[in-house]
């Protein structure tokens, strides 16, 4: 019997486009597996167990190897900076990272402020450009942040440009393309090696 793989993915889109193209690889996924509200899934037909958690900690339980394979946009692994391997780029979910704000605003020479999901990869993106910027840390519903004068700017993904343009405000820069990657933990890609490398492969034929 082949060696169950235990692959986290993240609720939602992503996880919606993941089970589509792995159904399109050959893999054999129930149709209850898209509606079903458990966090474990098992899928006896290919020996897999599925985690689904938040995007943010697709990479952790990787990293930790209670998951063989994680897909995670790519957003989440310049963020987190997980110790995993990046095995394929599954070209689903596409967006970007971008700065935005208020329409016809300047940056606070004094003490300007950016406030965002993701405050590694916005101090290193502002400190390329020069600019030395105090990241407030938000949650949710970063585009608040510039309405009620929290910040000057925001670094948040960016799918459609709907939700700025409903709340006001405007693109400045993009800051980097994402996509879902497969991810790998470290040791399972040598334990389990064979069976990694045919999803692998056959991943990258439908892509």
């Amino acid at each position: 019997m082949t060696e169950q793989l235990t692959i986290a993915m993240p609720k939602g889109r992503i996880f919606e486009e993941a089970a589509e193209l792995l159904r399109t690889a050959g893999y054999t996924l129930p149709p209850e597996f898209d509606d079903s509200r458990k966090l474990i899934i098992d899928v006896a037909e290919e020996n897999f167990r599925f985690i689904l958690s938040k995007p943010m900690d697709v990479a952790t339980y990787v990293e930790h190897g209670v998951a063989d394979l994680g897909i995670a946009g790519k957003d989440v692994l310049l963020e987190e900076e997980r110790d995993v391997y990046e095995l394929l780029d599954l070209k689903i979910s596409p967006c970007y990272l971008a700065v935005a704000g208020l329409p016809g605003t300047k940056m606070n020479d004094v003490a300007p402020k950016v406030a965002t999901k993701y405050p590694k990869v916005a101090e290193a993106f502002f400190r390329e450009q020069g600019e030395q910027v105090e990241i407030i840390k938000l949650n949710g519903s970063i585009e608040l942040a510039p309405l009620i004068g929290l910040s000057d700017r925001i670094v948040d993904i960016v799918s459609t440009g709907r939700t700025l343009k409903e709340n006001g405000l405007v693109e400045f820069q993009t800051i980097t393309s994402i996509t879902s990657r497969l991810i790998v933990n470290p040791v399972s890609y040598r334990m389990k090696d064979e069976r990694i490398s045919a999803m692998v492969n056959a991943l990258s034929k439908v892509i």
